[in-house]
């Protein structure tokens, strides 16, 4: 429901159009005419353009689904999620790159002496490359179980962004209704000290009655204030969450139906865990596992390297000249080569390792806690949604009988209306007093369906969230509101 302050006014808007469109002249200005004009009309019209500008800007309302969108764009917990994705995928690439080889290129330039059989040389270039190892294998799997926990994190991240929103845009929503009906007792009761303080002048009524016709309204003023004071809060958080100014920013109460699974026997898990946040969590313990097995597996089992190595030696060194007399002398050949070069496999097999052994038991206790906490989650998460799916079902009967209560309190109000205008004959006469006080009573139940409404909303985005339904939902809404109606069939 739109409130009646959210709307504009569409006359004056007319109005000024039909002055500025009626002052125009019948044909197209010469150039011989003034340009005072020109200039007039041009002002008349950046003025209307700049008034329905502000008039639209400044009641411009969001939907919950452009809310969440505007909050998912930039919001620093997804950023930083984002981040821990990026940094996962380039683990695995990191451990999937062992098996390609590594070049490297330097030098070592300078002068030596005397007989050294490595001389300094001018370049060298050296690669090589892991060709088997018994736990690289696991690396490579634990890093890709990582990199599903930090795309399950990050999913849950989004629902968490989405849960933040969607909660202070049913809070905006619900303190602006509340303003509203809050304002409308305000001025029933301002209303009922008028007749209150008539009806004493009259002698009807007491100075007591008056006073407290007084307080009521006193309190409904400080009611009034504080609603104001909530809205404007409420709508600050907003706007820090989606990012826009918190100026006239108002939220529409086209809130959608969110569909409660309340039934335990639908499936609502992902990967058969109770939601995101969980699995990520056991997608986690089991990298740590594969990263423990991958620790533990290097005894007795051998591991291959490749290696190639090119070195071209400074022939104007001291040194090279000693080796190259000593291969004279022992060779008979009169040139000795600048290059040299080699290539080959190395195997190594460890047979005993105690720091690596160490570090292969912490990480398997490493592993055993992480999948402890994974499993911690799952039940916590599962208790969660029990008592959630329990809550709703309370708060959807709390609403019912709040609505009920808001009928009965508008069905008084008709009732005390009617006799206002015909009379009661053989019953009590009703007064303006008790209308305004049936007015007051009406909005006050009618803040209870506010309140009420707020609170199941509250619990049902709760619910989504915890089984990661909640951007689904919200998609699935925003999808059903874009599509065009169904026309009705004829006749």
């Amino acid at each position: 429901m739109m409130r009646e302050d959210d709307t504009m006014e569409v006359e004056p808007l007319r109005g000024r159009l039909t002055d500025c469109m009626t002052s125009l002249p019948p044909t197209r200005q010469t150039p011989g005419r003034s340009p005072t004009g020109c200039l007039r009309h041009l002002s008349c019209a950046l003025t209307l353009c700049i008034s329905l500008t502000l008039a639209l800007s400044a009641h411009a309302q969001l939907s919950l689904s452009t809310a969440v969108d505007l909050a998912l764009r930039g919001n620093p917990r997804i950023q930083g999620a984002e981040a821990d994705l990026a940094k996962a995928r380039a683990q695995l690439s990191e451990a999937r790159d062992a098996y390609i080889p590594s070049i490297n290129a330097g030098m070592n330039l300078g002068d030596s002496w005397g007989y050294s059989t490595n001389p300094p040389t001018l370049f060298t270039v050296n690669g090589g490359s892991l060709v088997y190892s018994p736990s690289q294998s696991s690396y490579i799997r634990a890093a890709r179980a990582g990199l599903d926990s930090a795309q399950l994190a990050l999913d849950d991240m989004r629902e968490a962004v989405a849960e933040d929103t969607a909660l202070a845009f049913a809070a905006l929503d619900h303190d602006q209704q509340r303003e509203t009906a809050v304002r409308q007792q305000s001025s029933f009761a301002t209303a009922l000290v008028s007749i209150v303080q008539n009806r004493v002048d009259a002698g009807q009524d007491t100075a007591i009655e008056l006073t407290q016709a007084r307080l009521t309204a006193a309190q409904l003023r400080l009611a009034s204030l504080r609603a104001a004071d909530d809205t404007a809060v409420d709508r600050e958080h907003l706007a820090r969450l989606i990012g826009l100014s918190p100026a006239a920013l108002s939220v529409d109460n086209n809130f959608p139906a969110s569909p409660i699974p309340l039934d335990t026997t639908v499936d609502t898990t992902v990967h058969g865990y109770a939601n995101a946040a969980v699995a990520s969590a056991f997608a986690n313990a089991k990298a740590k596992q594969e990263q423990a097995l991958g620790d533990a597996r290097f005894r007795f089992r051998p591991q291959v390297n490749l290696f190639a190595q090119y070195n071209y030696y400074a022939t104007f060194s001291d040194s090279f000249a000693q080796l190259q007399k000593v291969y004279q002398a022992n060779t008979g050949q009169t040139t000795l080569n600048s290059s040299e070069g080699a290539f080959g496999v190395q195997i190594t097999l460890p047979i005993m390792d105690r720091s690596r052994s160490a570090k292969a038991r912490e990480s398997a206790a490493d592993a055993a806690h992480a999948m402890h906490d994974a499993q911690n989650a799952q039940i916590a998460a599962l208790d969660g949604q029990s008592r959630l799916r329990h809550s709703v079902t309370e708060l959807q009967l709390q609403a019912d009988v709040a609505g009920l209560q808001q009928q009965f309190a508008q069905q008084q109000l008709d009732i005390v209306q009617q006799q206002l205008q015909s009379g009661n004959p053989g019953g009590t006469q009703m007064t303006p007093k008790d209308e305004q006080n049936a007015r007051i009573d009406e909005r006050e139940k009618y803040l209870g369906v506010v309140d009420a409404g707020y609170q199941l909303r509250q619990a049902e985005i709760h619910l989504l969230r915890q089984t990661s339904e909640l951007l689904p939902w919200l998609k699935s809404a925003a999808s059903a509101a874009a599509l065009p109606p169904t026309p009705a069939p004829q006749p």
